[in-house]
């Protein structure tokens, strides 16, 4: 490399300068991608060596180095380019490698030609016979400030917490609970309540086998198994465990064989009377491309849904967050973004996160119009308005039914009942009047558009189904 700038140089200003930038491009990451992916795969990497135009990173291990390279060295490169113009190539090396282990283009197409890979992330450490390890390092690292304690419960949670909390009290399987499925939105708080129980488990029980991970790590580690002919080893891994953890599911819905293990797994560890949690960002019966055999065992247990929040829930979340960063936050700045950003909890926090870091840097006091200057970019994408069309199509979509069939005289129940739906977002996600709503509708009476809104609302108290596909269309509209 050219006049490298390692930490052994007599460049100590060069190096600090550099440690900084990396410093920063860390911060960058960890926003971009939210704690629990940065802890797992970003953390654990360090600044190695800089000139102008190259920067060294080290990981601990192959496994990380290959992980990072397919999914996050872009993002690397790119932010370390806002720091440094005149860069040309970002190394990364494991740290135990004497010879250069940098990630060529040419691996990282190696790896991702394997059809079977897509998609995957690498579990665990292994080591270099390609030899599964230990328990302790299958399971993801887990966040210690994502305890039951820091999670605010509302009306939207309430029984994902409930039941979250009765696994992590209970000493035996809860045989009504198992197993345990919870599903939501991005950042509406399902990993969270994981990371909560296995932290309450190793807290009050530490000799109960408890691992934590998501599919994907889930499907690598199965597909290195059978690449290196140690299927043995990794099914008495997952089926030695007390507690199994897996978030995510809904990135193997299309892998058959991972889901063939997965069932496999599955029900040995039902049959033995250990706990499994699993989530996924929509209900058992929406997972498309997930077998029926599996879909049907998920739905054995709890189904708990976290819907999107309410306004006192997100009052309540910032509330909260302002008392942990110990930091004095007007009421008049915590109503107003709770108000505002309504997307996710992981978005909402993390606004107030950027209010609170900016005053401190800066020195400026907290006010509501400081808070809108800090947050205009991230409100002008929240504020993003949803139109009738939009809705219409992703109905239409969501239905299976033809953008068509919206304006159509047809009352045909698997027609009109999409319609009745749009009809009903339209209503409550939209500035427009019931007689506009009708007119883009097929120029219909605003007494029809109205009955479908009060059919909707009457059939979702009854219809667990439709008012979870309400909230999955309501989630995806808004996000």
């Amino acid at each position: 490399m050219n006049t490298p700038l390692t930490p052994t140089t007599s460049s100590t200003t060069a190096t600090a300068t550099t440690q900084a930038i990396w410093d920063r491009t860390l911060a960058k990451l960890r926003f971009r991608h939210g704690d629990a992916t940065f802890n797992s795969w970003i953390k654990p990497l360090n600044f190695k060596s800089a000139s102008a135009t190259e920067f060294g990173i080290s990981a601990p291990t192959r496994f990380i180095r290959e992980w990072v390279a397919t999914h996050y060295l872009a993002d690397i490169e790119t932010y370390l380019k806002e720091e440094m113009p005149q860069l040309l190539r970002v190394e990364l090396q494991v740290a135990s490698d004497n010879t250069n282990a940098a990630v060529t283009q040419d691996h990282e197409t190696a790896i991702k030609s394997e059809a079977i890979y897509s998609g995957a992330g690498p579990a665990a450490v292994q080591k270099d016979d390609g030899k599964l390890v230990s328990l302790e390092s299958v399971s993801s690292p887990l966040d210690p400030r994502l305890t039951f304690e820091n999670f605010v419960v509302g009306k939207s949670n309430e029984l994902a917490y409930t039941a979250a909390r009765s696994i992590a009290d209970s000493s035996s399987v809860m045989g009504g609970s198992n197993p345990l499925f919870l599903y939501g939105g991005v950042g509406l708080g399902k990993t969270h309540l994981m990371h909560a129980i296995a932290l309450h488990i190793a807290k009050t029980r530490p000799t109960q086998k408890v691992v934590y991970l998501s599919a994907e790590k889930f499907m690598y580690m199965f597909i290195r198994a059978l690449r290196n002919k140690d299927i043995m080893t990794f099914k008495e891994q997952f089926r030695s465990v007390d507690v199994l953890m897996i978030d995510d599911v809904q990135f193997i819905c299309g892998k058959d064989s991972t889901q063939e293990e997965f069932f496999h797994t599955f029900n040995a560890l039902i049959d033995n009377h250990r706990q499994l949690v699993i989530s996924a960002d929509r209900s058992p019966n929406n997972l498309e491309g997930l077998e029926e055999r599996i879909r049907s065992r998920l739905g054995w247990g709890l189904v708990a849904d976290i819907n999107s929040t309410t306004y006192e829930l997100r009052l309540g979340i910032l509330q909260s967050k302002a008392e942990k960063l110990d930091v004095k936050v007007p009421a008049e700045v915590l109503e107003f973004l709770a108000q505002k950003i309504t997307s996710n909890v992981r978005e909402l926090e993390g606004a107030l996160n950027k209010v609170v870091a900016h005053g401190k840097l800066l020195g400026r006091e907290i006010t509501l119009e400081y808070t809108q200057v800090t947050l205009s970019d991230l409100l002008r994408t929240s504020q993003r308005m949803v139109t009738v069309e939009d809705i219409k199509k992703a109905v239409a979509d969501h239905c299976n039914v033809r953008l068509a069939d919206m304006h159509s005289e047809r009352r045909a129940r698997y027609i009109a009942r999409p319609r009745q739906m749009a009809m009903y977002l339209s209503k409550k996600l939209t500035p427009h009047s019931l007689p506009e709503i009708g007119r883009k509708f097929g120029g219909r009476d605003h007494t029809t558009v109205m009955h479908a809104v009060r059919k909707i609302e009457e059939l979702m108290v009854q219809d667990k189904e439709l008012e979870n596909d309400i909230g999955l269309l309501t989630r995806m509209l808004q996000s």
